[in-house]
Protein backbone atom coordinates (compact mmCIF):
# COMPACT_ATOMS: atom_id res chain seq x y z
CA UNK A 1 0.00 0.00 0.00
CA UNK A 2 2.47 2.33 0.72
CA UNK A 3 2.82 5.44 -1.56
CA UNK A 4 -1.17 5.52 -1.80
CA UNK A 5 -2.67 6.82 0.46
CA UNK A 6 -6.41 5.92 1.57
CA UNK A 7 -6.56 8.93 3.34
CA UNK A 8 -5.28 11.16 1.23
CA UNK A 9 -7.60 9.80 -1.35
CA UNK A 10 -10.19 10.76 1.01
CA UNK A 11 -9.38 13.79 1.39
CA UNK A 12 -8.79 15.11 -1.84
CA UNK A 13 -12.80 14.11 -2.47
CA UNK A 14 -13.88 15.98 1.08
CA UNK A 15 -14.51 19.54 -0.43
CA UNK A 16 -16.82 17.81 -3.46
CA UNK A 17 -18.39 16.08 -0.42
CA UNK A 18 -18.72 19.03 1.71
CA UNK A 19 -20.99 20.49 -1.22
CA UNK A 20 -23.22 17.43 -0.57
CA UNK A 21 -23.63 17.31 3.43
CA UNK A 22 -27.19 16.94 3.14
CA UNK A 23 -26.78 13.72 1.18
CA UNK A 24 -24.05 12.32 2.66
CA UNK A 25 -26.11 12.69 6.07
CA UNK A 26 -29.36 11.21 4.59
CA UNK A 27 -26.81 8.19 3.81
CA UNK A 28 -25.37 7.97 7.21
CA UNK A 29 -28.80 7.99 8.89
CA UNK A 30 -29.92 5.12 6.59
CA UNK A 31 -26.86 3.23 7.40
CA UNK A 32 -27.50 3.95 10.90
CA UNK A 33 -31.10 2.72 10.62
CA UNK A 34 -29.75 -0.90 9.42
CA UNK A 35 -26.98 -1.39 12.07
CA UNK A 36 -29.84 -0.61 14.51
CA UNK A 37 -32.62 -2.30 13.24
CA UNK A 38 -30.25 -5.87 12.77
CA UNK A 39 -28.30 -5.62 15.87
CA UNK A 40 -30.44 -2.73 18.37
CA UNK A 41 -30.21 0.78 19.20
CA UNK A 42 -27.34 0.21 22.33
CA UNK A 43 -23.99 1.15 20.82
CA UNK A 44 -22.42 -0.56 23.64
CA UNK A 45 -23.56 -4.09 22.57
CA UNK A 46 -23.73 -2.98 18.60
CA UNK A 47 -20.61 -3.02 17.25
CA UNK A 48 -21.65 -2.29 13.83
CA UNK A 49 -24.02 0.56 15.26
CA UNK A 50 -21.08 1.74 17.08
CA UNK A 51 -18.76 1.83 14.49
CA UNK A 52 -21.40 3.96 11.83
CA UNK A 53 -22.48 6.39 14.77
CA UNK A 54 -18.00 7.21 14.88
CA UNK A 55 -18.65 7.54 11.28
CA UNK A 56 -21.24 9.76 11.34
CA UNK A 57 -20.07 12.03 14.22
CA UNK A 58 -16.68 12.36 12.17
CA UNK A 59 -18.73 13.41 8.77
CA UNK A 60 -19.98 16.34 11.68
CA UNK A 61 -23.66 14.80 11.96
CA UNK A 62 -25.57 16.11 14.51
CA UNK A 63 -26.80 14.12 17.02
CA UNK A 64 -30.32 14.85 16.96
CA UNK A 65 -30.29 12.97 13.78
CA UNK A 66 -28.48 9.88 14.62
CA UNK A 67 -30.87 9.72 17.89
CA UNK A 68 -33.37 10.10 15.25
CA UNK A 69 -32.36 7.49 13.16
CA UNK A 70 -32.01 4.92 15.75
CA UNK A 71 -35.54 5.42 17.05
CA UNK A 72 -37.04 5.09 13.90
CA UNK A 73 -35.10 1.86 13.71
CA UNK A 74 -36.44 0.74 17.18
CA UNK A 75 -39.80 1.85 16.96
CA UNK A 76 -42.62 0.07 16.13
CA UNK A 77 -43.40 2.02 12.99
CA UNK A 78 -43.50 0.62 10.01
CA UNK A 79 -40.72 1.88 7.83
CA UNK A 80 -38.92 0.52 5.03
CA UNK A 81 -36.88 -2.07 4.82
CA UNK A 82 -33.16 -1.79 3.43
CA UNK A 83 -31.58 -4.48 1.30
CA UNK A 84 -27.79 -4.40 0.60
CA UNK A 85 -26.36 -4.96 -2.47
CA UNK A 86 -23.25 -4.80 -3.65
CA UNK A 87 -22.52 -4.66 -7.69
CA UNK A 88 -18.85 -5.17 -9.36
CA UNK A 89 -17.09 -3.70 -12.73
CA UNK A 90 -14.46 -2.27 -14.40
CA UNK A 91 -14.47 1.77 -14.83
CA UNK A 92 -12.00 3.31 -18.59
CA UNK A 93 -8.95 1.52 -18.70
CA UNK A 94 -10.12 -1.44 -16.29
CA UNK A 95 -10.34 -0.20 -12.69
CA UNK A 96 -12.14 -2.05 -10.52
CA UNK A 97 -15.09 -0.84 -8.91
CA UNK A 98 -16.89 -2.24 -6.08
CA UNK A 99 -20.12 -0.22 -5.43
CA UNK A 100 -22.43 -1.29 -1.99
CA UNK A 101 -25.79 -0.16 -2.01
CA UNK A 102 -28.72 0.08 0.48
CA UNK A 103 -31.95 -0.01 -1.20
CA UNK A 104 -35.31 -0.66 -0.54
CA UNK A 105 -36.09 -1.06 -4.59
CA UNK A 106 -33.50 -3.49 -6.45
CA UNK A 107 -34.85 -2.73 -9.78
CA UNK A 108 -34.20 0.83 -9.22
CA UNK A 109 -30.65 1.02 -7.97
CA UNK A 110 -29.46 -1.98 -10.56
CA UNK A 111 -30.76 0.62 -13.37
CA UNK A 112 -28.71 3.73 -12.10
CA UNK A 113 -25.81 1.72 -10.98
CA UNK A 114 -26.43 0.17 -14.54
CA UNK A 115 -26.83 3.88 -16.44
CA UNK A 116 -23.52 5.50 -14.22
CA UNK A 117 -21.10 2.26 -15.78
CA UNK A 118 -22.27 2.57 -19.38
CA UNK A 119 -22.48 6.34 -19.80
CA UNK A 120 -18.63 6.80 -18.12
CA UNK A 121 -16.91 4.11 -20.29
CA UNK A 122 -17.41 1.30 -18.17
CA UNK A 123 -19.14 -1.63 -17.28
CA UNK A 124 -20.84 -4.37 -15.19
CA UNK A 125 -19.21 -7.70 -14.44
CA UNK A 126 -19.98 -10.23 -12.20
CA UNK A 127 -19.81 -10.91 -8.80
CA UNK A 128 -16.58 -11.65 -7.87
CA UNK A 129 -14.83 -10.18 -10.88
CA UNK A 130 -13.08 -7.77 -8.77
CA UNK A 131 -13.67 -8.41 -5.25
CA UNK A 132 -10.60 -10.39 -5.28
CA UNK A 133 -7.95 -7.23 -5.89
CA UNK A 134 -9.40 -5.66 -2.55
CA UNK A 135 -9.15 -6.69 1.15
CA UNK A 136 -10.94 -6.16 4.02
CA UNK A 137 -8.92 -3.64 6.52
CA UNK A 138 -9.58 -1.77 9.08
CA UNK A 139 -8.46 2.17 8.94
CA UNK A 140 -7.37 4.75 11.61
CA UNK A 141 -6.29 8.04 11.03
CA UNK A 142 -4.47 10.53 13.36
CA UNK A 143 -3.46 14.19 12.11
CA UNK A 144 -0.17 14.36 12.91
CA UNK A 145 -0.60 18.67 13.40
CA UNK A 146 -0.06 19.50 17.10
CA UNK A 147 0.84 16.08 17.89
CA UNK A 148 4.58 15.73 19.45
CA UNK A 149 5.56 12.30 18.40
CA UNK A 150 8.28 10.50 16.34
CA UNK A 151 7.19 8.25 13.17
CA UNK A 152 8.94 5.35 15.21
CA UNK A 153 7.32 5.73 18.35
CA UNK A 154 4.16 5.88 16.55
CA UNK A 155 4.58 2.97 14.55
CA UNK A 156 5.65 1.04 17.95
CA UNK A 157 2.68 2.00 19.73
CA UNK A 158 0.54 0.96 16.67
CA UNK A 159 2.08 -2.47 16.48
CA UNK A 160 1.61 -3.22 19.88
CA UNK A 161 -1.55 -2.17 19.92
CA UNK A 162 -2.28 -4.98 17.31
CA UNK A 163 -2.09 -3.31 14.33
CA UNK A 164 -0.47 -4.86 11.08
CA UNK A 165 0.96 -1.75 8.70
CA UNK A 166 1.30 2.22 9.62
CA UNK A 167 1.72 4.59 6.41
CA UNK A 168 2.91 8.21 7.18
CA UNK A 169 2.13 11.05 5.38
CA UNK A 170 2.90 14.77 6.04
CA UNK A 171 -0.42 15.46 7.44
CA UNK A 172 -1.03 11.72 9.37
CA UNK A 173 -0.61 8.48 10.69
CA UNK A 174 -2.60 5.62 8.83
CA UNK A 175 -2.75 2.68 10.20
CA UNK A 176 -4.45 -0.37 8.90
CA UNK A 177 -5.73 -3.80 11.01
CA UNK A 178 -7.25 -6.74 10.37
CA UNK A 179 -11.15 -6.19 10.69
CA UNK A 180 -11.58 -8.56 13.64
CA UNK A 181 -8.87 -6.48 15.10
CA UNK A 182 -10.13 -3.29 14.66
CA UNK A 183 -11.91 -2.21 17.88
CA UNK A 184 -9.36 -3.60 19.93
CA UNK A 185 -6.52 -1.53 18.45
CA UNK A 186 -9.11 1.74 18.24
CA UNK A 187 -9.45 0.71 21.83
CA UNK A 188 -5.85 0.71 22.66
CA UNK A 189 -4.54 3.99 20.87
CA UNK A 190 -7.78 6.25 22.29
CA UNK A 191 -5.96 4.85 25.78
CA UNK A 192 -3.07 6.10 24.89
CA UNK A 193 -4.88 9.55 24.25
CA UNK A 194 -4.76 9.65 20.73
CA UNK A 195 -7.97 10.80 18.53
CA UNK A 196 -9.02 9.71 15.11
CA UNK A 197 -9.55 11.70 12.25
CA UNK A 198 -10.95 8.68 10.62
CA UNK A 199 -12.21 5.50 11.74
CA UNK A 200 -13.57 3.24 9.76
CA UNK A 201 -13.55 -1.01 8.27
CA UNK A 202 -12.78 -0.24 4.33
CA UNK A 203 -11.49 -1.83 1.21
CA UNK A 204 -7.99 -1.59 0.42
CA UNK A 205 -7.18 -2.36 -3.19
CA UNK A 206 -3.95 -4.83 -3.54
CA UNK A 207 -3.08 -3.58 -7.10
CA UNK A 208 -3.68 -0.10 -8.32
CA UNK A 209 -4.21 1.00 -11.98
CA UNK A 210 -3.19 4.82 -13.31
CA UNK A 211 -5.02 6.64 -15.81
CA UNK A 212 -4.67 9.94 -17.84
CA UNK A 213 -6.40 11.79 -20.41
CA UNK A 214 -10.05 11.05 -21.32
CA UNK A 215 -10.18 7.79 -18.91
CA UNK A 216 -9.37 9.70 -16.08
CA UNK A 217 -11.95 12.36 -16.54
CA UNK A 218 -14.47 9.40 -17.60
CA UNK A 219 -13.19 7.33 -14.46
CA UNK A 220 -13.62 10.70 -12.04
CA UNK A 221 -17.25 11.70 -13.26
CA UNK A 222 -18.24 7.88 -12.50
CA UNK A 223 -17.37 8.02 -9.16
CA UNK A 224 -18.87 11.26 -8.72
CA UNK A 225 -22.02 10.20 -10.49
CA UNK A 226 -22.35 6.82 -8.13
CA UNK A 227 -21.54 8.54 -5.02
CA UNK A 228 -24.15 11.09 -5.92
CA UNK A 229 -26.45 8.21 -5.75
CA UNK A 230 -29.23 8.13 -2.63
CA UNK A 231 -28.67 4.04 -2.54
CA UNK A 232 -25.25 4.10 -3.16
CA UNK A 233 -23.31 4.16 0.62
CA UNK A 234 -19.81 3.34 -0.67
CA UNK A 235 -17.66 3.36 -3.82
CA UNK A 236 -14.12 1.79 -3.47
CA UNK A 237 -11.79 1.31 -6.94
CA UNK A 238 -8.51 1.07 -7.66
CA UNK A 239 -7.69 4.22 -9.41
CA UNK A 240 -4.14 5.12 -8.68
CA UNK A 241 -4.31 8.87 -7.18
CA UNK A 242 -1.19 9.22 -6.05
CA UNK A 243 0.04 11.84 -8.75
CA UNK A 244 -3.17 13.74 -8.32
CA UNK A 245 -3.83 17.00 -6.62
Amino acid sequence: MAGHSKWKNIQRRKNAQDAKRGKIFMKLAKEIYVAAKMGGGDPSTNASLRLVIEKAKAANMPNENIERAIKKATGNQNHANYEEIRYEGYGPGGVAVMVVCLTDNKNRTASNVRVAFSKNGGNLGETGCVSYLFERKGLLVIAREELDIEEDDMLLQAIEAGAEEMETTDDSFEIYTAPEQFEDVKNALAANGFTFVDAQITMVPQTYTKLTGDDLTKMLKLIDMLEDDDDVQEVYHNLDESDME
